[in-house]
């Protein structure tokens, strides 16, 4: 008997992949495009770990606390490798490029181990690896940006887009630039292009993302035209960026955002510290009178913004003065939000040459007085809203009730309120 088996009555049944994100928002922009590769040359998607061939993880090696998070994550994964021997665990983004061959050969449970510049090698790695060739790919391109690929997004209604990769600011405690590289723009069209077709797709926010988003230039353009151009696309579509430096805070971009309602009047401006001793040890390249100088020139031309911000408490020889400076900025700009961190030093950075001086307890003293101050401060800006009325996107379900949407406004002000007469999508107005 002759047996034979058709493609059409017995299709091949695709390989499918998992991918699990660690980060910040760039390495979920980063995922997408992974995805979109993947996706292209034959692979399925699947949503559940258990029933995938293979296994990526993308990470993020910004703070020490992040990274040993994903390296618990690894060291789960070789519960998959037991119940399915010839899954493939990839692991991707900052810790392949820092850590790459420690990944490969602790553990025998990575296969794969690619950088953010080398994705669009993972088709012919995954393959090689299916045949036993375990594989590194983590070298750094000055060229890649991906602007040719369509990231591979689920339905919705926010949208995150990569606009420029890597940073060439070498702030002393940052692995970006190490793990990164350095800076390259997408093309100002291909941006256009992508936001286009994400406002026929029905998204309803767009996110500009860069390390240094601020520093984008496409010839002549600047990140001032990038988000007057986005920003014309669809009126009806948000707009928000991040992360921009204080340095590359230019007045053609302040009074762009003026300029456009549809560019979210919420900016995301790292400080680090308020001293200017320690900043120029973290080689910020500007003083804190040139920063307090920049936040009221935003709030003089852009009535309403709010401010949130980054602060690292307890770099290498800070002192209680420098940290009570630190104190007196954020009391008197009066930001909204931070992301508040004690310092983790990073190797291969100028700060881990500096030592880590500040007792763990110290820092933690420090950064607790940090908090405290700023959620008094946040209450008391919230608060400040009790009474008016807010437009707000609404963008899914509140965690905390069925009966309830949560949205944000443009000024990124979190607000759940009951269901009726709202769906997912809409701006509506909101009594606070």
């Amino acid at each position: 008997m002759n047996i034979f088996r058709s493609e059409k009555l017995f299709p091949m049944i695709k390989k499918q992949v998992y991918l699990e994100t660690y980060g910040c928002q760039m390495n979920v922009a980063d995922s997408e495009v992974v995805l979109s590769i993947m996706s292209d040359t034959g692979f399925g998607i699947t949503q559940d770990a258990a029933n995938a061939d293979v296994i990526f993880v993308n990470t993020c090696s910004v703070r020490d606390n992040a990274e040993q998070r994903v390296r618990q994550r690894i060291s789960t994964l070789k519960n998959y490798k037991r119940d399915n021997p010839g899954v493939l665990i990839g692991v991707l983004g900052c810790m392949a490029e820092r850590l790459r061959t420690e990944l490969i050969d602790k553990g025998n449970v990575v296969d794969l181990v690619v950088g953010p510049d080398e994705y669009r090698k993972l088709p012919e790695l995954v393959e090689s690896a299916f045949s036993g060739q375990r594989g590194i790919a983590v070298k750094l391109s000055r060229v890649e940006n991906y602007d040719d690929i369509m990231p591979l997004r689920t339905e919705g209604i926010n949208a995150w887009i990569s606009v420029m990769r890597g940073c060439d600011k070498f702030c002393t405690f940052c692995v970006v630039p190490f793990t990164r590289g350095r800076e390259r723009s997408r093309s100002l069209k291909s941006v256009v292009e992508e936001v286009k077709r994400l406002s026929e797709r029905g998204f309803k926010e767009i996110t500009l993302l860069g390390q240094n988003v601020n520093s984008y230039q496409d010839g002549e353009f600047d990140f001032a035209d990038l988000i007057a151009h986005v920003s014309a696309v669809d009126r009806s579509v948000r707009v928000r960026f991040m992360t921009p430096h204080p340095q590359d805070m230019s007045d053609a971009l302040i009074q762009t955002i003026a300029g456009n309602e549809n560019i979210c009047k919420n900016i995301h401006l790292p400080v680090q510290s308020g001293s200017n001793r320690i900043l120029q040890l973290m080689n910020r390249t500007y003083s804190i009178e040139h920063y307090l100088g920049l936040v009221e020139k935003i709030r003089n031309a852009i009535p309403g913004v709010t401010l949130s911000t980054d602060i690292i408490a307890g770099f290498p020889t800070e002192s209680e003065d420098d940290h009570q400076q630190t104190l007196d900025v954020i009391h008197n700009v009066g930001y909204d939000g931070a992301f508040m961190f004690k310092y983790s030093p990073r190797e291969n950075t100028k700060s881990w040459e500096m030592g880590d001086d500040i007792p763990d307890e110290v820092k933690v003293q420090r950064l607790n007085e940090i908090i405290d101050l700023q959620q008094t401060i946040s209450l008391r800006r919230n608060q400040a809203h009790i009474g008016t009325t807010l437009e707000i996107l609404v963008e899914r379900e509140s965690a905390k009730s069925n009966d309830e949407w949560m949205g944000r406004s443009d000024t990124n002000k979190v607000t759940v309120f009951p269901k009726e007469n709202a769906r997912v999508g809409e701006i509506v107005k909101i009594k606070i």
